[in-house]
């Protein structure tokens, strides 16, 4: 087995929206030792897309240089299925459970390949070191120096550990240097605290995280959604498991439950959604057994543990006791769930501005795979001619989108007219609500920010020049 490190540099947040700018990896073996030249690729943005100049001014990646020196996104996708999803490879990164590996299931989708095989076809798995860090701070903090934030909050940003442990991160925000530091930082905490590195390695899979959740005893985790006061750490036992067992809803036994148990399914929802700075805390919160949660017995807990986390055992214990003679608790809290996200029926009529969000409203069927590898497979000359009847909808409308992105070159006249008015629908419709009107009304805010440094400026009027130059002068001239 191996390790692949990555990390990601996108054009925004979202990863409905927003693309990969930049790609960096590093194989090792199970020793943390490099193997090989490390990856360091640019993806050029199509023109159908504008980044937040915001999120360029942090990792310097002009659309300009991408587009010189990068490469399609059909092109990265080959190679991210090919060079990085090898056999028996562990893809590690820091918070690419919820970021990362989501921006990378959006590119596959919109680029006619499976976005979940990657990460566990061929023996092939996925790893978060942000929670294990989280959870050696909280647990088994010897060893190692520990930041805090400007505010006074212990921090686990990569930039921060980076820095007190003096490992080698010479430009945070860049994804090679991140992918560099997370290796150190994961060699740190191996040689420190290799029980408890191996232990949540071997953790990774839902197959092993279930029967720890499901078989019901209190449990040690560690998790993001908790308080930085006690080390993102607590003590949760399983209230319910999902009806499609894809995870659970943990209680966390630091709160008397008292106050919930008489609660209906309405209440609860709001008192569950309420996620403001001035909300009381809720208790509750699901565990996905495939996000490889930082989660151990309650006797990793050691006596300085339970005091540094201010755990209270009899507290713990009281409430316990309590929770288990609630009734219904659990069936009441998946109501409240049902209440807070309901189920979306997928739409009926696909909408071309909308499909490349449209991941997950159903799996593609078995007949249309075989017809994905097709377009996959088709180099530029035989998709001039190719056509194919795709049974899902989505798939239809992906498929002149796909090619536009990629092959712009092979569009028909048809085809560039009806490109163009997707781009002109997408970046410009709706005047001064348009995304290019928001677009240019962020780079002339940021252009007025104090000590703004030379080469920001010129990332700003690069982008400027980028936003001017992204829709046709004939298509302009021909709308106005």
């Amino acid at each position: 087995m191996t390790f692949y490190f990555y990390d990601l540099e996108t054009s925004g947040f979202s990863c409905r929206d927003d693309r990969i700018m930049q790609f960096a990896g590093q194989r090792t073996d199970m020793d943390l030792n490099s193997m090989g030249k490390p990856d360091n690729i640019l993806i050029k943005l199509s023109s159908d897309v504008l980044p937040e100049p915001g999120a360029v001014l942090v990792h310097g990646i002009s659309p300009q240089q991408a587009s010189v020196k990068g490469i399609t996104e059909a092109e990265f996708c080959r190679f991210l299925t090919s060079q990085v999803s090898k056999k028996d490879t562990i893809i590690v990164g820091y918070n690419n459970i919820r970021f990362d590996n989501e921006f990378i299931r959006f590119t596959l989708w919109r680029n006619f390949h499976d976005p979940y095989e990657w990460s566990w076809k061929d023996g092939c798995s996925t790893w978060d070191l942000l929670d294990v860090v989280r959870m050696t701070r909280a647990l088994r903090p010897a060893g190692i120096k520990w930041p805090f934030a400007p505010n006074g909050k212990p921090s686990s940003k990569l930039e921060y550990l980076s820095a007190i442990n003096k490992l080698d991160h010479t430009d945070a925000h860049d994804a090679l240097s991140d992918v560099n530091a997370s290796i150190a930082l994961a060699r740190l905490v191996k040689e420190k605290q290799l029980k408890l590195f191996e232990y949540l390695l071997n953790l990774r899979s839902k197959d092993k995280v279930r029967p720890l959740v499901t078989k019901g005893d209190p449990l040690v985790y560690t998790s993001g959604r908790y308080s930085s006061e006690f080390e993102k750490t607590t003590i949760v036992v399983n209230l319910v498991e999902r009806a499609d067992k894809s995870g659970a809803l943990m209680y966390d036994l630091r709160i008397d439950p008292d106050e919930f148990k008489d609660l209906p399914p309405s209440e609860l929802a709001e008192r569950w959604k309420d996620r403001s700075d001035a909300a009381p805390y809720f208790p509750v919160k699901e565990l996905k057994y495939n996000r490889c949660p930082a989660i151990a017995p309650l006797n990793a807990l050691d006596k300085p543990g339970l005091e540094r986390l201010k755990i209270h055992q009899e507290l713990i214990d009281s409430h316990l006791k309590k929770l288990k003679k609630i009734a219904g608790f659990g069936d009441r809290l998946l109501k409240a769930q049902e209440i807070m996200w309901p189920k979306r029926q997928p739409d009926l009529i696909v909408d071309e501005q909308k499909v490349d969000t449209q991941l997950y409203d159903g799996f593609a069927a078995s007949e249309d795979k075989i017809k994905m590898s097709m377009v996959r497979a088709a180099g530029q000359n035989e998709l001039k001619g190719l056509t194919v009847d795709f049974r899902d909808e989505r798939l239809k409308v992906l498929f002149p989108l796909y090619k536009a992105r990629n092959f712009p070159v092979i569009l028909t006249e048809s085809e560039k007219k009806r490109w163009e008015d997707f781009c002109w629908q997408k970046l410009v419709s709706g005047g001064e609500k348009s995304k290019l009107s928001r677009f240019f009304r962020q780079i002339e805010e940021l252009s007025n920010t104090p000590g703004l440094t030379l080469d920001k400026r010129q990332l700003l009027a690069d982008l400027k020049n980028y936003g001017q130059s992204i829709i046709p002068a004939a298509l302009v001239a021909a709308r106005a």
